[in-house]
Order: structure tokens, then sequence, then C-alpha cells
């Protein structure tokens, strides 16, 4: 089996960020991805996000390129691209265009700010994104600017996944319809949806707009990280009462209160004086003591410490291709389990276009002369 997505076949326009991650993960589950891009670049195999699919290097200006996507897209199922709202509408590959070819095409735009609204035009990144969503302002410590999270919030969980849902829901609606449709993915959406629970606390007074003052975001002793005695830390998060007893009874310093728990004034105390049992004890020693509990204490490892965890071993979370070290494809499914990763290739356009038409479920349409 190749995968829950196998016979799934999908064009990715080649960009940054979101699209070729989610373009990664509709590959690892088997879809056929082909990836275009402009000719010259050269994929280093330390591009992780560009595995197991091919590219085809097309100047999109130059005359027959545009007509090989459009003859790639008469037997699609997706279609992805992350570039500013009209740029593909003025290449003659915009959703209008294409759906004269392929009425079931589902054509996924992942933007920064979506394809309307008073900023769809304006440039920006991750930190952008995420900054009007209310996100990136809850991040950080108390009293300190706010921390960019990586580009998880925006990028990967506001963007990618956001554009991935959205596209697979389209082709569920499209085989009972009959009838493609436009997914508009901005990641300054998908940072707010990330943020539905926070705002539900925050309309039933339960979260403030003070970093580090919540539930969530370290102001409670039992839902933060902590330093040990050789410099490395530990992540704490027993929320439930069963398993902050659990956290205070092996620490063997800590009176098990469960009234204090949750008494927001208490925390900087408890917290100050978890801080200090910490500190007595190296990262691995506190976790062998907490070995086998459900206190919800973890050690916090590093890149080069993450692939090595017993856990991460077992599982095989992580793989390595060419010598890259990187996250084996997720989720895992009992049926149809994600197929082996392998290396990013430049292809042949005559030979993609080939084997792309024998794999379709119709015959390749005609090029219209007005696309």
């Amino acid at each position: 089996m190749g995968g829950p997505l196998e016979g799934l076949k999908v064009i990715e326009m080649a960009g940054l960020g979101p699209v070729p991650f989610c373009a990664m993960l509709l590959a690892d589950m088997g879809a056929k991805v082909v990836r275009i891009e402009r000719p010259g670049r050269k994929i280093s195999r330390f591009d992780v996000t560009c595995r197991s699919r091919e590219t085809l290097q097309l100047d999109l200006r130059a005359p027959g390129s545009k007509d090989l996507v459009v003859e790639l897209a008469c037997t699609a199922d997706l279609m992805l691209e992350g570039f500013r709202p009209g740029v593909m509408e003025r290449l003659g590959l915009g959703p209008e265009s294409l759906e004269s070819v392929n009425p079931k095409l589902i054509y996924g735009q992942m933007t920064g700010w979506g394809q309307t609204g008073p900023l769809a035009a304006r440039a920006g990144h991750d930190i952008n994104y995420i900054a009007i969503s209310g996100a990136l302002h809850a991040i950080g410590a108390a009293g300190e600017a706010p921390v960019p999270p990586l580009n998880y919030v925006g990028d990967y969980g506001g963007g990618a996944m956001l554009l991935l849902s959205g596209v697979l829901a389209a082709l569920h609606e499209a085989r009972q319809s009959g009838r493609g449709q436009v997914v508009d993915a901005a990641m300054s959406d998908g940072a707010a949806l990330l943020s539905a629970t926070m705002y539900g606390m925050k309309s039933a007074d339960q979260w403030s707009n003070s970093r580090g003052d919540n539930l969530l975001d370290g102001g409670a002793h039992f839902y933060s990280s902590y330093i040990c005695a050789d410099g490395k830390y530990v992540a704490v998060g027993a929320i439930e009462p069963e398993f902050y007893r659990q956290l205070c009874e092996t620490c063997g310093y800590v009176e098990f209160v469960p009234e204090e728990q949750h008494d927001a004034a208490r925390w900087p105390a408890l917290k100050a004086r978890l801080a200090r049992i910490f500190l007595e004890r190296s990262r691995d020693e506190w976790c062998s003591l907490f070995e086998g509990s459900d206190a919800c204490v973890a050690p916090i490892l590093d890149w080069d410490e993450a692939p090595r965890h017993p856990h991460n071993l077992a599982r095989r979370t992580f793989t390595s291709l060419d010598g890259v070290l990187q996250p084996s494809p997720a989720p895992r499914f009992s049926r149809t389990p994600c197929r082996e990763i392998v290396a990013h290739v430049v292809a042949d356009p005559n030979d993609v276009l080939r084997r792309w038409n024998s794999s379709a479920q119709r015959p390749p349409h005609s090029i219209p002369p007005d696309c």
C-alpha cells in the first residue's frame, strides 16, 4: 500500500513555509505530488520538507510551460499555491482558468493575510501574522517582550495544517457534488483559530492579557519549566489534582494542599519553592525519580537529544534519509501506513506528464486556446 492518500494527485507551486510543509504531509500519506518551481534552484538534501516528490523546473512565462501546468491540472485533484493574491491569476493559472479544464479541482491558496481584507496585498512573515491574532502577545515571560514561537504557530499550525484540513474537506465535498472550489487559507486566520480556547477563557475571566500570569503560559507553578542543578531543564504539566499530588509527593518537599493548586495568588511563591527544589538534582536524576509516575514531568531535550529518547526510538519518530536526520511521517494508520520517505528529485517534464496521465482516472482534457 502507498498510504491512505494513494491515487491523489497534487500540484504544488513551490514556495516557502506552509505550502511545502502541507505538500510534504500529502506526499508522506501517499499522494503523488509534483512540485513546480523556477529553473536554476538547487534543492539540497537538507530541505526536508521537499522530500518524497518530483520537481519540474519551469519558467511559467516561457512558451509551453504554462500549458504543461494546465495539462497536469486537467487530471489533478488538488492545486496548492502560496503567492500573494493575484499572482497566479496574472499567470493565467488562477482558479477560474483551471476550472474550465477541471471543474472538480480543489484550489488551495495559502497566504499570510488571506485573499481579501486591507492587508491582503501586504508582505509579511509568520511573526507578523500571529501578531494580529493575539497569539504572539500571549507567549513569553512576565514583564518581557513577546517571544516568537519559532514559526510553528503561523507557518505550520495556523498555515499548513489549516490548508491541509481545508483541501481535504473540500475534496470530500467534491466527491459528492462533482464540483471543486477555492480554499482561502490565511495564517492570520489560522493563528486566531489555534487560540480558540484562550479566547473562551478570556471571555470567562479565566485568562488575562498579562504574560506569565495564566494557567498554560508559565504562570502556574504546576505548568512550567524549571532549571536543574546541571543547567538542563524539566517540563512540568501536572494540571489534574491527582497528577499534582504525585508531583508534590515525589518532590518530597512541597506539601500537597489541594486548595492551593489553583489559587493564582499563591502561584508565584509556590513556583519559587519548586524552582529551588529542582535546583537540587540534575535533570536526569529528576526524570529517574519521576519514572513511572503520572506527575507529568518530562526532560526538555535539545535537537540532538530528542531523537535518542527511548520513547522516540521505540516509535521510530525520527528517520534518516541521505544522512539527514528528520521526523518520520505521521500520524500512524493501521491498514494503510504512510509510505517510506524518498529523496526529492528534479524530473523531466515529459516523463512526469506521461506517468501523470497514465495514472489518470479520466483521459486528459484538451487545453482551451484561451488558457
